[in-house]
């Protein structure tokens, strides 16, 4: 069943008002203690935003995954399509999937040379599309349609990506989803290329200890080959510099 949402006698979708109104990348006050909780989902069929530990509990609705681009909401242009014509909207690409932002981002007309604009929010867009987001191409087709059904479509079920993860109760700590935030570029992760080196790496810093002395320095290696007495310890960590020799005057 598709719920209408009436608004001055045009006809728009309780989802998609819901969609245009929640707030998405926030904690969810049903898991507060829990990690991993921020809100990064959306139920059409409860149009609300729900974070992934709430999942269970919506498991046979329809969910659709919201991603965060440059500060702002944006779903993946795959999934919207299921639910509305997204035709002459620009659609991004992050994460090697194409997006599409919710709501429109205003932008005064600063580069006179450009052809399209938005038609909402003046933001310059590259041809053909004349919408910068979902919000935009809304706004336009309600004031020149006043109807958004022929533009609607039908669509039962909406699964969450296969590459999306839901913590469970027990080592939710262990496992990360793939990153949702593309606000920023993320520094490069290095691996080693075998895992018998790393493991190797490992054992030898565990047994191995390492004496410390902020102050001067100082690093002493004691391992179980090569062990360093107390009293050798004792004496290099006492050592002090010597006078300073300076030039004399002239």
């Amino acid at each position: 069943m598709v719920f209408l949402f009436w608004c001055g006698g045009i006809q728009k979708p309780a989802w998609l008002e819901a969609l245009y109104t929640q707030k998405f990348f926030v904690g969810c006050c049903f898991h507060e203690s829990a990690k991993k909780n921020e809100k990064n989902v959306y139920c059409l069929d409860c149009c609300i935003s729900i974070c992934p530990h709430c999942i269970p509990s919506h498991r046979f609705h329809r969910l659709l995954q919201v991603r965060r681009y440059v500060y702002h909401d944006v779903v993946r242009l795959e999934d919207l399509q299921k639910l509305i014509d997204c035709s002459n909207v620009q659609a991004y690409t992050i994460n090697s999937a194409k997006v599409v932002f919710i709501k429109k981002r205003p932008q005064n007309r600063q580069f006179k040379g450009a052809v399209n604009y938005c038609t909402s929010c003046d933001r310059s867009l590259q041809e053909p599309f004349i919408h910068c987001s979902l919000g935009c191409k809304v706004d336009f087709l309600l004031k020149h349609y006043q109807d958004l059904s022929p533009f609607l479509r039908r669509c039962n079920t909406l699964t969450l990506s296969p590459d999306f993860f839901i913590p469970q109760e027990n080592g939710d700590d262990e496992m990360t989803p793939h990153s949702t935030i593309v606000d920023s570029d993320e520094p490069m992760s290095w691996s080693s290329g075998s895992s018998s080196g790393s493991e190797s790496m490992s054992m030898a810093y565990s047994s191995d200890q390492i004496v410390r002395k902020k102050r001067s320095g100082l690093c002493l290696w004691r391992s179980s080959g090569n062990k360093v007495s107390d009293e050798d310890i004792a004496s290099s960590m006492s050592r002090r510099k010597g006078i300073p020799h300076r030039s004399p005057l002239c």
